[in-house]
């Protein structure tokens, strides 16, 4: 395969892939056509964005599949599959980039090759037809040519044997003539001329002979044109048999991409009804999560404000029971000291009298002296 053939062949691997981003609605998809000192790395750069990690994950999957399935060609290496922040599948002859928007905006790839040519798949699908037509009426030019020069070659060839055939025929007639009028030139006997005249009588069906066969050889040569003249034909029959043939074949194709195209739009719905179900699942579940914290609070809230009341309640109690208490206490202390009997106190306070006096008349007798 030629170098043109080669680059041909990655055009269509990258439109392919091309239109798998925009079917599954990735976002601002380019195509780089790298400058030649860089196609050691890489003839082509796809560099798509997605939305979520999800969908930049069906991306890489639907491309894989695509171009394993319609072109038998394997990606020699696959990163970042996991994170589906940034997945990278390496072709070798072109790279797929299939980014976050955010991670895109921060690598800006596009910046980092400036010397490469921006395409958008729309473009590049221009420059494949383009290629193509020219491709095709090289190869029609072509066959016309070589169909032209045949036809030329082989009459000429024709002609050739024709031309001695005639030269051959005229030189036989000039020799029976010549044969004829040898013996009346010389004037032989009786004998001479009867052999003459049988050798004449020979030669007529002779020449009758040699005239039938030049016209079956004309027959002939006219059979072999008519035969180079179909066989000329015939290859152009053949192409436009080929042509009628190709147009069903690419049909079938044509009709594989749509059952393809149609699978992959039920699994896309598949997919998308999957993901609502699980995400009015996970809202019905976070309402009931929501619901039963709110009735745990309000139960919560309810009980502190039992404990809020039976507090003081409980406060009140306690008070009265204590001074209930302090009460039998007290009862219980006046009913322990037993009064004293009244005579005792009598003499008790007689004596303290005594006792007053006595200091007293101490001083009155100390001033009197």
């Amino acid at each position: 395969m030629s170098t043109t053939d080669a680059r041909q062949q990655t055009r269509l691997l990258v439109q392919t892939a091309a239109a798998v981003c925009e079917d599954k609605k990735g976002q601002d998809t380019r195509i780089l056509e790298l400058d030649p000192v860089d196609s050691g790395l890489a003839d082509f750069f796809l560099i798509t964005s997605a939305q979520n990690d999800r969908q930049a994950v069906a991306i890489a999957d639907e491309i894989e599949y695509r171009l394993k399935n319609e072109h038998g060609i394997y990606a020699h290496s696959v990163e970042g599959r996991r994170q589906g922040e940034w997945i990278l599948l390496d072709y070798v002859d072109f790279v797929v980039h299939v980014f976050l928007a955010e991670r895109r905006a921060f690598y800006d790839i596009e910046r980092l090759r400036k010397s490469a040519r921006p395409l958008t798949p729309a473009e590049l699908d221009a420059e494949l037809t383009a290629s193509l037509s020219e491709k095709t009426e090289e190869t029609r030019s072509k066959v016309e040519k070589s169909a032209d020069e045949k036809p030329v070659a082989k009459k000429a060839a024709a002609k050739k044997p024709a031309v001695k055939k005639s030269e051959a025929a005229k030189a036989e007639p000039v020799k029976a003539e010549t044969e004829k009028l040898a013996p009346t030139k010389a004037e032989p006997k009786k004998a001479v001329v009867k052999a003459a005249a049988k050798k004449a009588a020979v030669k007529v069906p002779a020449k009758k002979a040699v005239a039938k066969k030049v016209a079956a050889k004309k027959t002939v040569a006219k059979k072999a044109a008519v035969k180079k003249a179909v066989a000329t034909k015939t290859p152009a029959k053949k192409t436009t048999a080929k042509k009628a043939a190709a147009k069903p074949a690419a049909k079938k194709p044509a009709a594989k991409k749509a059952v393809v195209k149609k699978a992959a739009v039920k699994k896309a719905v598949a997919k998308k009804t999957v993901a609502k179900k699980t995400v009015l699942k996970k809202a019905v579940t976070k309402k009931a999560v929501a619901k039963k914290t709110v009735a745990k609070k309000v139960v919560a809230k309810k009980s502190a404000k039992k404990v809020a009341v039976k507090a003081p309640a409980k406060k009140a109690v306690t008070k009265k029971s204590a001074v209930k208490k302090a009460v039998a206490k007290k009862a219980i202390a006046k009913k322990s000291v037993k009064p004293a009997p009244k005579k005792s106190v009598a003499k008790k306070t007689a004596a303290k009298k005594v006792a007053a006096k006595k200091p007293a008349a101490k001083k009155a007798t100390k001033k009197s002296r």
